[in-house]
Parts: C-alpha cells; sequence; structure tokens
C-alpha cells in the first residue's frame, strides 16, 4: 500500500447513510463529484478553496485520485 492510497483512504469516505452512499471528503457532506464539477466548470484549485472553505488543497487532489483510480481499471478484450 502507498501512501497515496491511505491518503485518498483517509480523506475519501463512503458511508451508505450519507449523500446516498456516494463518496464523500472526509465524511463531509461535500461529495467528491461536487469537487470535481467545480473543477471541471473551470475553477482554480484556490477558487474551490474559497468556495468550500472546510475543504484542504489535499482534499482536491485526493477526489481527482479517486476519480482517476476508478476509471483506470483494466478492461478484458473478448
Amino acid at each position: 500500500m502507498t501512501d497515496e492510497t491511505t491518503d485518498i483512504r483517509d480523506r475519501i469516505t463512503v458511508n451508505p447513510r450519507q449523500c446516498g452512499g456516494r463518496p464523500c471528503v472526509r465524511g463531509m457532506r461535500i461529495r467528491v463529484i461536487d469537487v470535481l464539477d467545480l473543477l471541471a466548470s473551470g475553477l482554480s484549485s484556490a477558487e474551490v478553496l474559497a468556495e468550500l472553505p472546510d475543504l484542504e488543497a489535499a482534499d482536491i487532489q485526493a477526489c481527482l485520485r479517486y476519480a482517476r483510480d476508478r476509471l483506470d481499471h483494466p478492461v478484458i478484450a473478448a
């Protein structure tokens, strides 16, 4: 297990009783998708932090790594 994986597990949480079981940041009601949507709409990391003051810069990086890990899975060609 790398430090990167540990960081994601510490920062991205999934609780079936919170936000419909969607991944959130550190148990708060800030969903990973909310952070990604803000970034995708053109906000900088600094602007996201201003918009969501409970976030830390490492939370944004964890959201990006989480999304990367969810998309980077092996595809078996038949």
